[in-house]
């Protein structure tokens, strides 16, 4: 069970960069607000605020923001929004399929930043529905080698638990599950004492288009337009791209 593109690994370290950067640090945020308010303050009893919790530290957010963000979405501390989530579906270049998952306190706002990320970079804004068939729901967790973590390992402790594929992706492991799974993989990791990186429900697309250097650098320039935006926490694409292209379109 291995691949060969190194789209997660880029995603990885593009995530990395972004926490460095300062650049995530309001979205993870805002993920721990909403699920304190959907689930309540209880991480024992809320996966969705552990693992938003989980994902922040990780992208080393201040505990004191943590907290904060912890107690006003459960109403223990005034200054919370109402967030509503809004999924747009696009086109980018080379007819590059996304979905644009928004966060956000004002539609409108949200609607305009997508809309002008996507017109400035070579995208459009596409019908609902037009997209999303695309894609389907599913678990994905991160793991990454740094540890010394074999693909056995994770075979050995995620595999009972739901998980579907593990893919060798250089520097990190990729691990699918149903998206319904991806607390129980999640809780066999911690269980076996293997750390990972990312731990969350994500749009996986059914056909991959696959890019050359030029149409990859477009790629990442929209997503990175896309990912500036205030409201948009997350930019799921059926983009697809060699090893040797995406690290050309990267260097660029």
């Amino acid at each position: 069970m291995s691949g060969h593109s190194k789209w997660a690994t880029t995603k990885h370290k593009k995530a990395v960069v972004d926490a460095k950067r300062g650049k995530l640090f309001a979205k993870l945020i805002k993920n721990i607000e909403v699920a304190a308010r959907s689930g309540g303050a209880d991480m024992a009893g809320n996966p969705t605020l552990f693992d938003a919790v989980q994902k922040a530290k990780k992208s080393s957010v201040p505990n004191d923001n943590i907290d904060r963000a912890l107690k006003r979405g459960a109403g223990l501390e005034a200054g919370g929004s109402e967030y509503e989530t809004i999924m747009y579906e696009g086109y980018g270049p080379n007819g590059v399929a996304m979905l644009i998952e928004c966060l956000t306190d004002n539609r409108n706002r949200a609607a305009m930043e997508v809309r002008t990320a996507l017109t400035r970079n070579n995208g459009t804004l596409a019908d609902p529905n037009s997209v999303a068939y695309l894609f389907t729901r599913k678990g994905q967790i991160i793991v990454s080698k740094d540890s010394g973590v074999t693909e056995d390992d994770l075979m050995v402790a995620a595999l009972d638990a739901g998980a579907e594929e593990i893919e060798d992706h250089g520097e990190v492991f990729e691990i699918t599950s149903e998206a319904t799974d991806v607390v129980a993989v999640r809780t066999a990791l911690q269980e076996a004492d293997i750390d990972y990186d990312s731990a969350e429900a994500t749009w996986v697309p059914s056909v991959k288009i696959e890019l050359d250097v030029d149409g990859a650098k477009k790629m990442l320039r929209l997503i990175d337009a896309l990912e500036d935006c205030d409201d948009v926490q997350n930019v799921f694409a059926n983009m697809d791209a060699s090893d040797e292209v995406l690290e050309a379109a990267a260097a660029e």
